[in-house]
Order: structure tokens, then C-alpha cells, then sequence
């Protein structure tokens, strides 16, 4: 089966084509500027083919998603040869709340429950919505999944996931702690576990996905009991432009100080905080590695913060699991970036964690990156969301 996978975005749409039977990814790319004035990038993937760019007017998302219908089908460049080919489009969507422990079929009833999260996820769910709603209309006949971010961390226990403040708002409100980038996290999780050779329920492990949003997971024996995002994807780690935990007393006396509002203040957490307000240089840790490198302070006190923080998180799930068997590292950074793999890991050698030096070299490669004597294995593994969301879409719909 041909999955068509959709991550929608409020201006933007990352697709790809998989063979479901190969998980070969057929044909992948993104649309940029919806709304605005647009922008298609398509590759086909299935011979080979280079980026093909086309600045082309895409006024709302069904016009973006009917462009990338054309250029799958495109006698010269396409990889299928009618859209009939499709048998099923996975959607990501981010919130799901407490009604969805699991990937679902989008049906109105649905779809219905999923708005009524908008509210948890101002900037993710309306445009996840409007991408389904689209496909929905470009493509009547086709089984539509959704694929929530929340979902794996719904195995959380209470204990995790309830906030110390009054239970009442709990109840009326549903305030707690629900997670993101659980896909990603359960991917990795699964693929560590498989490339050790050991059943999944069998293992502890700590992930930490890094990239411009960060979070890290605890998971034990498959399952998520804890994870660093909150209610929003603002609590937990220093990110790129989020500031990650903070007292919140300090949002009222930064409010008085400043003479803002709370959506303000929020403002600046979201995105005038983390990497970029620490350094002052960049939201991009290449940036401010770049600058500690050269010596500059204000680098060097960013990039501290970042690791530092990681580490404690690792410290804090390995005393939640009693103990830790794998830490894996994905996403951008946590793919890349070999020196930060090595600095956060230096904080964990009360572990009998030791490096393998060399093997860390690794970029965007699955490589086990400890030592042959360290007693935790750490590993590189490189994140693959829309392969997560194609398993998860050809299970729900062959059923």
C-alpha cells in the first residue's frame, strides 16, 4: 500500500510517499508560504531525482495539497500514476488531549473531538485540521488516520502527569502534563531496542529528542511514564526561541517590570527565549556552538544552560525508571551534533556511562556511540516521524 503522509502547519505542509510493503519513501517535499505567495518543493526519491522548486501560488491548503496530488502524479516526475494508487493518507496531528490514547480513523465525530483540543494547541491543531478537512475533500473516498503526538504519553502515569495545583482545575479543565513528539519518541524508542536485540517491554530507556523543540522521554518496558513537555510544548527544555521550565512567579514580575500582559509574556517565552535570549546570537545551536567555540561568552553560557538542563533530565528519569539501560539521542541536533552528545554525557558518569569517542563522530547514522564497557549503551538514532505514521495508518486501515 502507497500511504500519503501529511504534517500540516499553519503556513506550511511536509509530505512524503511510502511504500508501505519496502518503506521505501517514494516521494517526498514540502510547501512553504501558504497564504502568502507559495512555494512547492518536490523530489522524487523513487529514481533518484533532484529538488524541483517551483514558486507557484497556493492561497489556502486544499490549493497546496491539490499541488502536491498533481506533481505525485506528473507523467515525467510523478511516482505514481493516478491517484487511485493512494490507499490511505496518515495525518500528524499534535493534541489530542485525554480522548485519544491511540492513532485513530478521522471521521467527523473525530475530527469533532480534535477541535475541541484547539484550545491546548493554538498554532498546531487548527492547521492539522485544515490539512485533513482538505484531503478530506481532494480525495472523498480515501481512509484518513490521525497519528497524535500526545498519544504515547498517555500510558503516564498520574503521579507524572498531574500539576501541583488545585485538582478541581484538573477536572473542570483537564490541566496537566500530556507530552509531545511522542511519535518520535516511540520510534526511537522501538528501534533501539530492536537494534540491541532485545524485547521491547524489557527495556528502559531515555530519549532525547533535540532539535529547534526539544523534549526528553522516559520510557520503560514500551511504554512513556514520563516526558519533559507539559500541557504546551513550552515546559521542560531550554529550545531554540522557548525558555522551557521557568517559576512562574516570574512571569508576573516580568510582567510588572515590562508593563505587559500575560499573552505577552507567554509571547516572549515562546519565542523570544531559550538559545536566542540566552545568546543573543541565534536560535540555531550551530550558531552558538560556532560562537563558544570563538570564546564568546555569550555562547558559552547558552550552550552550557542547554547541556546542563538535559542532564538533569536524564538524572531525573533514570531515578523515575530506577534505572536506565539506553539513552538515545535524534532529531537535528541530537543527530548531529557529536560534541553536544559528548557534553551531556559527561554529566552522566556516576552511571558507569563512558563514550566511545570515535563511534560518536556519527552524523544522522544509527551507531551505537558508548563504549564497550560502559553500562548504559548510548545511541544515535535518526527520527523518522512520517515511516511512524505510515505503520501506524496501514495498521488502523488493514485491519
Amino acid at each position: 500500500m502507497n500511504v500519503l503522509v501529511i504534517n500540516c502547519g499553519s503556513s506550511s505542509l511536509k509530505y512524503q510517499v511510502i511504500d508501505s510493503e519496502t518503506e521505501e519513501v517514494l516521494a517526498k517535499g514540502l510547501c512553504e508560504r501558504i497564504g502568502i505567495d507559495g512555494r512547492l518543493v518536490y523530489q522524487n526519491k523513487k529514481n533518484g531525482g533532484e529538488k524541483e522548486v517551483s514558486e507557484v501560488a497556493m492561497p489556502t491548503h486544499k490549493q497546496a495539497i491539490q499541488l502536491v496530488l498533481d506533481a505525485i502524479v506528473n507523467p515525467k516526475t510523478g511516482v505514481l500514476k493516478d491517484l487511485s494508487e493512494i490507499g490511505a493518507v496518515g495525518h500528524r496531528v499534535v493534541h489530542g488531549g485525554e480522548k485519544f490514547a491511540s492513532s485513530t480513523i478521522l471521521n467527523e465525530e473525530v475530527l469533532k473531538a480534535v477541535e475541541e483540543c484547539n484550545d491546548l494547541a493554538p498554532l498546531h491543531n487548527p492547521a492539522n485540521l485544515i490539512g485533513i478537512r482538505a484531503c478530506q475533500e481532494l480525495m472523498p473516498n480515501v481512509p484518513m488516520v490521525g497519528v497524535f503526538d500526545t498519544a504515547f504519553h498517555q500510558t503516564m502515569p498520574e503521579k507524572a502527569y498531574l500539576y501541583g495545583i488545585d485538582y478541581d482545575y484538573y477536572e473542570k479543565y483537564k490541566i496537566r502534563r500530556y507530552g509531545f513528539h511522542g511519535t518520535s519518541h516511540s520510534y526511537v524508542s522501538k528501534r533501539a531496542a530492536e537494534m540491541l536485540g532485545k524485547p521491547y517491554d524489557q527495556v528502559k530507556t531515555i530519549v532525547c529528542h533535540l532539535g529547534n523543540g526539544a523534549s526528553v522521554c522516559a520510557v520503560e518496558n514500551g511504554k512513556s511514564v514520563d516526558t519533559s513537555m507539559g500541557l504546551t510544548p513550552l515546559e521542560g527544555l531550554i529550545m531554540g526561541t522557548r525558555s522551557g521550565n521557568i517559576d512562574p512567579g516570574a512571569m508576573e514580575y516580568l510582567a510588572k517590570k515590562e508593563n505587559l500582559n500575560l499573552e505577552q509574556v507567554v509571547q516572549i517565552l515562546n519565542k523570544k527565549s531559550g538559545l536566542e535570549g540566552l545568546s543573543h546570537i541565534s536560535s540555531d545551536l550551530r550558531d552558538v556552538r560556532s560562537a563558544a567555540e570563538e570564546g564568546k561568552p555569550e555562547g558559552i553560557r547558552a550552550l552550557e544552560a542547554f547541556c546542563y538542563h538535559i542532564a538533569k533530565y536524564i538524572g531525573a528519569y533514570t531515578a523515575a525508571m530506577n534505572g536506565v539501560d539506553v539513552i538515545c539521542f535524534t532529531a537535528g541536533i541530537g543527530e548531529n551534533a557529536g560534541g553536544i552528545r559528548s557534553k551531556i554525557c559527561n554529566y552522566l558518569g556516576y552511571l558507569g556511562l563512558k563514550m566511545d569517542e570515535e563511534a560518536n563522530k556519527v552524523e544522522g547514522e544509527e551507531r551505537i556511540i558508548s563504549a564497550a564497557d560502559s553500562k548504559v549503551t548510548v545511541m544515535c538514532i535518526p527520527t523518522n516521524e512520517e515511516l511512524a505514521i505510515a505503520r501506524e495508518t496501514v495498521a488502523l486501515v488493514t485491519k
